[in-house]
């Protein structure tokens, strides 16, 4: 029903405006009792076997939603009824951004890919733990940090530091995110030394706490294998707790959108089903190198039950979607958990 009738319908609107219209809508679900308990049983699956011990927390299923979709963990209560295991807030900044200018969301449907340039809009670090101050329990929240646009590369630890401290009680793992397409420069803190010293920083404030949460780095799918052998070989030295593959892409190779149209939209992340192969091969390297201990959330291009099954094949512990679930729909998740299920109980 979603794809044939209500999607088609979506899709004549601009993305920010239809993301919009269905957090309201989702919301005003939410908040009648009947009906979110009718949604919920519509859309979410529970299995025994679906539970997951990753990095010391418990999951109550490996399928999560990405960083981008809840900026300011202004809806991740309400979105809870289409069966995610976990939502990762963010990017969050130290203070409000209104992000790049507008348009900065495109659909590529002949791609089913998504371009965009949003920019780390989103209300600052200090409204997210406003927000996240009421969360419920048995929900895992996750929090994706990164730096104001305008903060020069020299003094973006003491960015992360602030989101770092400022979310430390109201989240349950933090994701760093230094590889963001549409932040100017930041891709440079991917360097070796620069991206030591912000880890350095967050796992020697994480010392000082009395509860251990867990830090996970978010990669690019756009390094080539030295890179991420240096990321590898600093996620170990600093004591980080696992990866995140991968961000989105600035590659635009093999599209069936045509070129003038690709110009048209200019500069900004690629997701979707351009991004599926890559992000899986590069879980796959990293299982591979580092073993099986270093826990690897995998990300992009998750757009089918196959793609979600292949991810795990390929090495991932837990799994987010965000395109996909546009794409394909409020019933997503609830078709990955029951492929899982059937797969883990044959």
């Amino acid at each position: 029903m979603y794809k044939r009738f209500l999607r088609p319908i979506l899709f004549l609107m601009p993305p920010e405006t239809v993301h919009r219209l269905i957090v309201a809508l989702v919301r005003w679900l939410s908040a009648i009792p009947l009906l979110s308990g009718m949604l919920r049983r519509m859309y979410s699956w529970s299995h025994p076997s679906l539970g997951r011990e990753v990095f010391g927390l418990h999951f109550p299923n490996p399928v999560g939603m990405a960083a981008g979709f809840d900026k300011n963990a202004s809806f991740y209560k309400a979105f809870r009824m289409f069966g995610f295991g976990f939502v990762e807030i963010g990017t969050v900044t130290p203070r409000p951004q209104p992000g790049n200018a507008k348009p900065r969301s495109f659909r590529l449907p002949a791609d089913k890919a998504l371009i965009n340039r949003m920019g780390f809009n989103n209300l600052g670090a200090d409204e997210a733990v406003k927000r996240l101050m009421t969360r419920p329990a048995g929900l895992i929240i996750g929090g994706n940090i990164g730096k104001n646009t305008h903060t020069p590369n020299d003094k973006a630890a003491d960015d992360y530091a602030y989101c770092f401290e400022r979310l430390y009680d109201y989240v349950d793992y933090f994701v760093v995110n230094v590889s963001c397409p549409n932040i100017t420069d930041l891709g440079e803190l991917q360097d070796e030394d620069k991206l030591r010293h912000i880890l350095e920083t967050l796992v020697l404030l994480r010392a000082g706490k009395k509860v251990r949460k867990p830090v996970l780095l978010k990669i690019s799918p756009d390094l080539n294998w030295k890179q991420v052998d240096e990321s590898l070989h600093i996620i170990r030295e600093t004591g980080l707790d696992g990866v995140v593959a991968t961000n989105t892409t600035l590659i635009r190779d093999n599209l069936k959108t045509p070129v003038s149209r690709i110009k048209e939209i200019g500069n900004g992340g690629l997701s979707g089903v351009p991004l599926t192969d890559r992000s899986t091969e590069i879980i796959r390297y990293i299982r591979q190198k580092a073993g099986p201990d270093l826990p690897i959330i995998g990300v992009g291009g998750i757009m089918s039950v196959r793609d979600a099954m292949e991810k795990l094949e390929a090495g991932a512990d837990l799994l987010q979607v965000y395109t996909g679930f546009i794409y394909e729909g409020p019933g997503f998740v609830k078709r990955i958990l029951r492929a899982i299920a059937g797969q883990s109980t044959k």
